[in-house]
């Protein structure tokens, strides 16, 4: 019987596991994670107000409760408690990666380490929860924010920098961040690319929701707007980007409000520096660019200086390696070839990788579908003489018996019913679990 080890259980590890399922009428498949909580980015990483994206869960819920598959959570593989890559290839016949683009892109200019400047990355963690996140004081005599980038995650954060408690308060927000985001004295949020709108990386749907935002005014100068060439004939754009062009020419026309909020979205402006006042980030130093014809951007020399107290970078995602394992750092991701890893350029079957450390920070989240589904066609051509191995014993067993105690399927449930019994207590829906002591302590309760 094959023995394989999913690394990660967010939307890849998951559909991973399925493909292994649906594929092998006899495989096990352990999924294991180093969060005590299943499902990575779809918990830690979607937006709170976006209940119907968070509603994933439930198909990845129904994978990790397929009878052969196991959810074996708060183990760090390749950490000092965890097992490394060595081992976990002594307990299964073939080990699959999938831990996802860990970290963030910098910008790479003076003033980016200031107090107050902050990825969008460590932004999303705090609201959304995660263990490793804690409040670095964000909003910190914050009036004003710039948000470096026009991807969807740049909108998310805007979006919630502009939410107010009527809108978050139903939402699974742990209950400090809550408090901290609706008690904001953040008025102003401009959200700023380097490029212009017809290169922007949101989605329609996404921009379109900054337009929705109660009490909150959304503006787009329309001289940005006309540097785009493809913004006078757009024609010759992608359905999406002539959708995102036609939101943003409607903005553009309306007359200025005078909500209490405003959110600006600005083009061709690229960040060279960040500018202190006290120790911390009190502007944004941009040069304005303008296309260069090859579908990239020149500088101009021009200059503008943006007041911000708060600056997010949302310039993209990044893989880290992980000790064991071959790493490219120029694309951030785990040599291979169709998901089989390459030592010193050959493919070693028994070790695989899915999802973004496999093929880069790209796609939505159905697009881990096709890649899983391409490695798992790779493992399972491999599998006959993967199973020539004989393997120790059951590794949750040898994993306990080394003093590493994994958070099973019965404790995740526990922790789903201490968020509810907290939701309630606080007079909300569900509320996150937002430490790892609580994380843990609640997990210890399975059973009781």
């Amino acid at each position: 019987m094959l023995r394989v080890a999913v690394v990660g259980s967010g939307p890849s590890g998951c559909y991973t596991a399925q493909s292994l399922v649906q594929q092998d009428p006899d495989v096990l498949v352990d999924v294991l994670d180093r969060l005590p909580c299943p499902y990575g980015l779809v918990r830690y990483g979607v937006a709170p107000d976006h209940e119907k994206i968070k509603s994933l869960q439930g198909n990845l819920r129904a994978v990790l409760e397929d009878d052969r598959v196991r959810f074996l959570g708060g183990v760090l593989v390749g950490g000092p408690a965890g097992p490394d890559v060595a081992r976990l290839r002594e307990l299964y016949h073939a080990v699959v990666y999938c831990v996802g683009a860990a970290t963030d892109r910098h910008l790479g200019i003076p003033g980016e380490g200031l107090p107050g400047s902050w990825s969008a990355t460590e932004f999303v963690a705090w609201y959304s929860a995660h263990p490793d996140a804690a409040d670095a004081g964000f909003l910190r005599d914050a009036r004003s924010a710039v948000v470096i980038g026009v991807g969807n995650v740049a909108v998310d954060v805007t979006r919630m920098l502009a939410r107010g408690a009527a809108e978050l308060s139903p939402t699974d927000m742990p209950q400090d961040a809550l408090t901290t985001l609706t008690a904001s004295r953040v008025s102003e949020v401009l959200m700023v690319g380097r490029r212009g709108p017809s290169q922007a990386r949101f989605t329609t749907k996404e921009l379109r929701e900054l337009g929705g935002l109660p009490g909150t005014d959304v503006g787009v100068d329309p001289a940005e707007l006309a540097m785009d060439p493809a913004y006078t004939d757009p024609s010759g754009l992608p359905a999406p980007q002539r959708r995102n062009l036609e939101v943003l020419r409607g903005w553009a026309a309306r007359e200025p409000g005078n909500a209490a909020r405003r959110i600006g979205l600005r083009f061709f402006l690229r960040p060279v520096e960040l500018l202190g006042d006290g120790g911390r980030v009190a502007a944004v130093r941009f040069e304005r660019t303008a296309p260069d014809g090859r579908g990239g951007v020149t500088g101009t020399g021009r200059f503008e200086t943006v007041e911000a107290q708060l600056v997010l970078r949302s310039v993209g995602y990044r893989g880290v390696p992980l000790a064991g394992l071959p790493f490219d750092p120029a694309g951030g991701t785990v040599p291979n070839e169709r998901g089989r890893v390459l030592r010193d350029g050959v493919a070693r079957p028994g070790e695989y990788v899915a999802g973004w450390i496999k093929r880069g920070p790209t796609g939505v989240i159905g697009t881990n579908r096709p890649c899983a589904k391409e490695t798992v066609a790779a493992l399972l051509a491999d599998a006959p003489a993967l199973l020539r191995r004989e393997l120790p014993r059951d590794p949750a067993q040898a994993l306990r018996a080394e003093g590493i105690e994994p958070v099973e399927w019965a404790g995740w449930q526990a922790i789903e019913r201490a968020e509810a019994e907290l939701g309630a207590r606080l007079g909300r829906h569900v509320v996150k679990l937002a430490d790892w002591r609580s994380l843990l302590a609640a997990a210890r309760t399975a059973g009781s």
